[in-house]
Formats: structure tokens, sequence, C-alpha cells
């Protein structure tokens, strides 16, 4: 059973509280209260008999204009957002709760929401090896449950321009094969246009399989 609980079971259930918006947890000076939170939302879930939170988001906020990141990212440090996202993470995993780093490989720098429409990476190969990869690095060097795969088009990465999340070349070559990532992986909710509109559903389910993905989310 899953959760997509980033500021906690509240985000999902009224009778749980809500805990800050990573943007304000991304304010604080250290990342200590950060892995109590990660502990805290942990133990909830398991009230519920959850056992996986698809957070935290380790996307880097530094397009003003994004209409889906924004509060959801620690921020606009690269450093940061890898050193509190680990917080968060390590509290939850540390009480026995799966984590999900999202969304691989960087939705931050993008203005186009993959709920409704293909978001588009312009940027060369070194500028996202050094800034939108820097966090995802971090957490996999710290043992990450699973990895989650956005819905992003990033031709730098995969010249077809075929999403992220249903890319062989993202998901196999990058992920797996280049940053050693031998954890699980999981796409973004398959039936976000991002990725839904491409092609008929069951042949997007096929293609995030043939990617290499292990968990197909809401196909």
């Amino acid at each position: 059973v899953s959760i997509d609980g980033e500021w906690g079971v509240g985000m999902r259930y009224d009778e749980y509280p809500d805990y800050p918006y990573q943007m304000q947890l991304g304010a604080l000076s250290s990342d200590e209260l950060i892995y109590q939170m990660g502990r805290y939302v942990g133990e909830e879930c398991k009230d519920l008999n959850i056992y996986i939170n698809f957070a935290p988001t380790i996307d880097i906020n530094n397009n003003p204009n994004n209409p889906v990141i924004n509060t959801r990212s620690l921020g606009a440090d690269k450093e940061k957002v890898a050193k509190f996202g680990t917080a968060y993470m390590k509290g939850m995993q540390d009480v026995g709760v799966y984590t999900s780093a999202k969304h691989f490989p960087g939705h931050g720098d993008t203005n186009v929401d993959s709920h409704y429409g293909m978001p588009v990476l312009t940027f060369d190969k070194e500028r996202l090896v050094d800034l939108e990869l820097y966090p995802f690095r971090k957490l996999i060097s710290e043992d990450v449950c699973m990895v989650m795969v956005g819905h992003l088009s990033i031709p730098s990465l995969d010249p077809t321009g075929t999403p992220a999340s249903i890319s062989k070349t993202i998901v196999t070559g990058l992920l797996k094969e280049q940053m050693g990532y031998d954890g699980i992986v999981i796409t973004d909710a398959l039936g976000m246009k991002g990725v839904s509109e491409l092609m008929e559903p069951k042949e997007v389910t096929l293609a995030a399989y043939k990617a290499g993905v292990d968990i197909l989310l809401m196909p």
C-alpha cells in the first residue's frame, strides 16, 4: 500500500496533521528537524499500514514559472536539496517506510505541468549532470529505496525526445548503467497527459516496462 504524502499523511487524510511544504523546510538552517519530521511521517504511514511514501521531491526549484513543482521543492540550491532530501528520506526509511526520490531526471526547470502536457528540457547534458542529477546521485549513494521517473522529454539525454518514463536510454542507460542505481524504478502516474496522449494506454505501459521500469504507477 502506497501514498503520495509529500507533506505527510495529512496530505490525503484530514485526521492527520499537515507538515510544512518542502519550500518552507528549505528555509531551515539545519536538516535535523527534517529528519525528525521524516520519522514522524513514517510512523503515521505505518499507523495506516502504508509502507511506501512517494517522497521526497528532490527537483531543484530553479524556474519561478514552474506550475507544478514550486513549493514542493526544497529550494534552488542543489547542495541543500540533496542534504535536506536525504534527511527526509532517512527519517522515513529508518522507521521502515520505503521512499521514492522524484522526479528523475529533474522536473524543477520546466514551465509545463506534466499532468497536462509534455515538459521539454532543452539543456545540454553537462548542465543536467551538474545540476538536476546532483540530488539524485546523493540519494542513490545513501540507498534510497526507489527512484520515480518523470514524464519529461530531454533531447540531450535521449535524442528521440521519448519521455524519460518510457525511455530505455534514460531509465536503463542513464539511471541504471551510468549512475549505477540498482534499486526499484517506478514511473510517475501513467495516466498523466505528459505521456498518456502519445500512444494507447496499453502501449504506454509496455513501453515503460521495456524501458526497464520495475513498477508501473497507475497504468
